[in-house]
């Protein structure tokens, strides 16, 4: 792991804990490693934006965590209503791009912006190991921290 001092979005870190800085590395380690991702975000299970990767500016990362945010309580109401089960993942294919959203833990989820050049496949074993790694640390106080920290 990165012993960074910035946190996602490229605001400064002081203060955080070493699972929020992880959780933060994790998440930029994702978008820059990963073929075709342009962007990435964590939302919480209300909504709100909890971190974002460093390429993005914070309008744009607010934008898509209400997009992400839409999307997941879609899903949920047809989970609920057709009893499928909670949320695994949900993959929206146009033209020009992806918009993947993961469960993550605690109903928080990863939304990402993929390239079309992309390998669905690929992604989405990278999302599932970024769930599986994150979402192990990710307590109700992780996700309060973070939410905190993205707000200023």
């Amino acid at each position: 792991m990165s012993n960074t001092s910035t946190h996602t979005g490229g605001t400064p870190a002081a203060g955080l804990s070493a699972d929020a800085k992880t959780f933060n590395w994790l998440l930029d380690s994702f978008t820059t490693k990963t073929a075709g991702v342009r962007e990435a975000i964590a939302v919480s299970s209300d909504g709100l934006l909890m971190a974002m990767s460093s390429v993005q500016d914070r309008a744009n990362a607010d934008r898509l965590a209400a997009i992400v945010s839409g999307i997941t309580s879609l899903s949920a109401g047809a989970a609920g209503w057709y009893t499928l089960g909670a949320l695994n993942r949900v993959i929206v294919d146009m033209a020009d791009g992806y918009l993947i959203v993961t469960a993550i833990s605690r109903g928080s989820v990863l939304g990402v912006i993929a390239d079309r050049s992309a390998n669905l496949g690929t992604l989405a074993y990278e999302m599932t190991l970024f769930a599986n790694r994150a979402g192990a640390a990710l307590t109700p106080a992780l996700i309060a921290e973070l939410k905190n920290s993205i707000q200023t």
